[in-house]
């Protein structure tokens, strides 16, 4: 049998079965968005669309002066053996979040606000408690 091919028929060995991705990646947001209102965040939007692209949480810092709009890129895994869920947020990630931003300016009329890009990075384990990590001013 090819090793690399998952097994057919439930026959997963593993005790606790796994989030699927996109149940991992609802309940990673899940957890970055109260992770920043305790931080004292106000969040504006969630899940921001627009096309220009999209941004995971928009926010109003209000612990900054003057008050500053934070656009955050929410990174979920399930382990961080080999790199950081805050890697996967490359240079053309980065390129369109900063367009989906300035197109959240312009039409909110907001050009004159301080902006700041976050990356929250979500580890969580089948196993074990999650850990979250906020990258302020992340690029």
């Amino acid at each position: 049998m090819w090793p690399f091919r998952r097994k057919r028929g439930g026959q997963n060995t593993s005790p606790k079965k796994s989030l699927s991705t996109a149940a991992r990646g609802a309940r990673g947001e899940k957890l970055a968005r109260k992770h920043l209102r305790r931080a004292g965040l106000k969040l504006l939007a969630v899940n921001y669309r627009c096309p220009a692209g999209e941004v995971d949480v928009i926010a109003l810092d209000r612990r900054t002066r003057p008050d500053t709009l934070v656009f955050v890129e929410v990174k979920t895994r399930r382990q961080d053996r080999y790199t950081s869920p805050a890697a996967a947020v490359n240079a053309e990630k980065q390129r369109r979040i900063h367009k989906a931003a300035e197109y959240f300016l312009h039409h909110k009329h907001a050009e004159d606000l301080l902006v700041r890009f976050d990356v929250v990075s979500i580890v969580l384990p089948d196993d074990g408690p999650a850990r979250v990590e906020h990258i302020s001013d992340a690029f």
